[in-house]
């Protein structure tokens, strides 16, 4: 980490406290109550209380003293450029499936930052090893109840885990783990399915070992994910993994769904889940919505197909009209991994009068792969795959492919340059609410709209 920087305010929030006081975006805060600003969990912590003292530096470099007195847990209305004011903890090991190591060169430099820091996974629900943290920021953890946290564990063999994250720390998973249950914090466990390395009987004992932990009446491990490998044509030379084959999701699947009913005997829960790529890649049918309890992995991808048909159906029952006024058509882009779950969704859009849509699912050749989430699609595969499309529509294209906040694709083209490509215009849509509105909306463009702000995971689209 590096030294503390004062915390650089990107959004003052309308009808705020922070309004009302007349902060601007540029603004900083270097202290409250006399206290640094490590990150927004600092922020927010001290925020809490009724009477605040700040110190802030404003866009001219000029610092002030503001006092504030406010009801407790009242929030100032303030957004920040960053979560982290000294900076982003990076990861120490080398899994070979990391997909950072597996992007081509020369792209923008925020593609290949390594995050491994507890702070975004308590705030944002991404996920660490635990191998870097420091008997400091254990403590911390321990004394800001930082939990539940969101845990990479891939195995609980040490030499097993060791060996996928090329790191010897990250055998002490298992203690690591007991740490968390003699203090009644909390996680989640994702398990990162590597054919050949984690799979077969090192991932049963991985289960059971993460499921002996889902006791008492507060559990340490809440879930754990079972995801498949996802490899690049960039990845590294002999980085000793195999992709997933039908052959073996059809082999990983009744595997886990055994111990998923062995866990509902004995913990009263399904514990372990499939993460919905599962399904995809050995061409089977998702489980019913029911199977999904209250989706404690949906970041992980499970259930989140299941989930999204549910919000699309209520929310086609509340937006759209019987007939439009004015015909549209639109072409809806996504990942060739949704495809056929999709269809009755594109149906169900076609049943109104003077609206046609084609879903048009693509693979991305760029990463090689040959099925494809649609986060992953880029916009050279837009170029590719639509180039010769005899159907002219404009396209709705799920936001969850663009860098947060922007309209740049993960191979660093831009909406704008891949619609000038097409001759076609594109529309970012942020959401299931986003893609109706815009789907019954007048066609015409009179220039390319920027994309709302993307929710944490999926939009227009699970991830």
């Amino acid at each position: 980490m590096s030294a503390l920087s004062p915390a650089r305010i990107s959004r003052v929030l309308p009808d705020s406290i922070a309004a009302e006081i007349g902060f601007e975006p540029g603004d900083a805060i270097a202290t409250i109550n006399g206290l640094p600003l490590r990150d927004l969990i600092d922020y927010q912590y001290l925020c809490a209380d009724e009477f605040l003292t700040l110190a802030v530096v404003d866009g001219q470099g000029k610092r002030h003293e503001v006092e504030i007195e406010k009801d407790y847990d009242e929030d100032l209305g303030l957004e920040f450029e960053t979560a982290l004011f000294d900076g982003l903890i990076q990861c120490n090991n080398r899994c070979p499936f990391c997909f950072i190591d597996q992007q081509p060169p020369g792209k923008r430099e925020s593609l290949y930052y390594k995050d491994d820091d507890y702070r975004l996974s308590f705030l944002y629900g991404s996920y660490l090893t635990l191998t870097n943290l420091t008997t400091r920021e254990w403590e911390r953890i321990e004394q800001m109840r930082l939990s539940p946290l969101y845990v990479s564990v891939h195995a609980t063999d040490p030499e097993v885990r060791s060996h996928l994250l090329k790191n010897h720390r990250a055998g002490q998973i298992l203690d690591q783990l007991r740490w968390f249950q003699a203090r009644q914090l909390q996680i989640h466990a994702q398990v990162v399915v590597c054919p050949g390395i984690n799979d077969g009987p090192q991932l049963e004992r991985t289960l059971r070992d993460l499921a002996q932990f889902h006791q008492g009446e507060v559990p340490t491990v809440l879930s754990a994910a079972v995801v498949p490998v996802g490899l690049t044509r960039f990845r590294p030379d002999q980085d000793e993994l195999t992709p997933v084959t039908v052959a073996k999701a059809q082999e990983v699947i009744p595997q886990v769904q055994a111990l998923q009913s062995e866990f509902q005997q004995t913990l009263g829960s399904t514990f372990a889940w499939l993460a919905d790529e599962w399904f995809l890649i050995a061409q089977r049918e998702l489980p019913p919505e029911s199977h999904y309890e209250d989706y404690p992995q949906i970041g992980n991808g499970v259930g989140s197909i299941r989930q999204f048909i549910r919000d699309f159906a209520q929310e086609c029952d509340r937006l759209l009209p019987p007939a439009l006024a004015q015909p549209q058509s639109w072409l809806w882009v996504v990942g060739n991994a949704v495809e056929q779950a999709f269809q009755p969704l594109v149906a169900r859009l076609n049943q109104v009068e003077g609206l046609r849509v084609e879903l048009f699912p693509l693979r991305s050749d760029y990463w090689g792969q040959v099925i494809t989430v649609t986060g992953l699609l880029t916009g050279q595969d837009l170029i590719a795959g639509l180039a010769n499309h005899g159907n002219p529509s404009p396209i709705l294209l799920p936001s969850v492919m663009l860098k947060h906040d922007e309209t740049r694709f993960l191979d660093d083209l831009t909406v704008a340059e891949v619609s000038d490509r097409l001759h076609r215009p594109i529309f970012p849509v942020a959401g299931i609410e986003d893609l109706l509105k815009r789907a019954i909306r007048d066609s015409v463009p009179i220039a390319l709209i920027p994309p709302a702000p993307s929710p944490k995971k999926g939009a227009g689209e699970p991830d």
